[in-house]
């Protein structure tokens, strides 16, 4: 069986299975679209959602998202309003009604899965968990958008916040960034609105980029997204003129390490003072 025959069965499967045709989704009254909607905005802990990220999030375009939202609005279940700390920022947030029926959701869901796996042995359990996850993270991997943006940007500096964190963690005596050079362009890698992985490129010599501030959420490692967006750069590398790439990377960063010799960079001496390199690679872009 293909890959595109194989996803096809699945999904036809699994949207019978979970009630997805169903007008009435786990017999609540709503739609699945509305039921999917109603969860994303009473996420526990907040005050409610964006109405811009609810379209980032969900991949929806504007005129059904308002749909949706004016449909949960006539029933009681949640109201859109200005978003009291940016008047510009529309914020959506379940009432009452709201919450009550979204913790009926969440009880129904839980129930449906238990009946799902009911019939199933132990190990087949286990087997069809490892094999979600696999699925999940390929198929989000997949559908991962990887766009160009402001380098100082509210997106960027999120997304380098991320990476910054995760070295001053991993590395033994912690990280201080001091004040890094600019550069020249920057990619974030995002899914369901939020950053996932970056990169960016600043030119160091004539005809040379050099990889900077590379990361890769560590939910996201072994999806191939850490490549792709490798193969990415090395991209905007070649449509920026530039014959070589080169980049430093920390010791304890060994998956980095494997990954960069994956993608045929070879190990060079050391080009740059940054006190955190102790590996230095470099790759001629044909």
């Amino acid at each position: 069986m293909s890959t595109i025959e194989t996803v096809r069965r699945f999904n036809r499967t699994y949207t019978q299975r979970i009630g997805a045709l169903d007008d009435s989704f786990l017999g609540l009254g709503l739609p699945l679209g509305s039921a999917r909607l109603l969860f994303e905005i009473g996420v526990p802990g907040t005050p409610g959602a964006g109405v811009g990220e609810l379209r980032e999030r969900l991949g929806l375009d504007s005129g059904y998202l308002s749909r949706l939202l004016r449909d949960l609005e006539s029933r009681g279940l949640a109201l859109t309003e200005p978003d009291p700390a940016d008047r510009r920022r529309r914020l959506a947030r379940l009432t009452p009604d709201g919450h009550a029926l979204r913790r009926r959701l969440e009880t129904r869901s839980d129930d449906l899965a238990e009946r799902l796996v009911a019939p199933l042995t132990d190990r087949q359990r286990d087997r069809l968990v490892a094999a979600l996850a696999t699925a999940d993270l390929l198929v989000r991997a997949a559908t991962v958008t990887l766009q160009q943006v402001d380098p100082s940007g509210p997106l960027a500096t999120l997304a380098v916040g991320h990476y910054l964190a995760e070295l001053d963690d991993r590395f033994p005596d912690g990280f201080d960034p001091g004040t890094p050079a600019p550069l020249d362009t920057f990619t974030v890698a995002t899914s369901d609105g939020a950053p996932v992985a970056c990169g960016g490129l600043q030119q160091i010599a004539p005809g040379v980029d050099e990889v900077k501030r590379m990361w890769v959420d560590p939910a996201w490692r072994g999806a191939g997204l850490g490549s792709r967006l490798l193969r990415h750069l090395e991209d905007a590398a070649r449509g920026r003129g530039r014959g070589v790439v080169r980049l430093d990377t920390n010791g304890t960063l060994t998956e980095a390490i494997a990954m960069y010799e994956r993608a045929g960079y070879r190990r060079i001496e050391r080009y740059n003072d940054n006190p955190y390199a102790e590996v230095f690679f470099a790759k001629e872009l044909s």
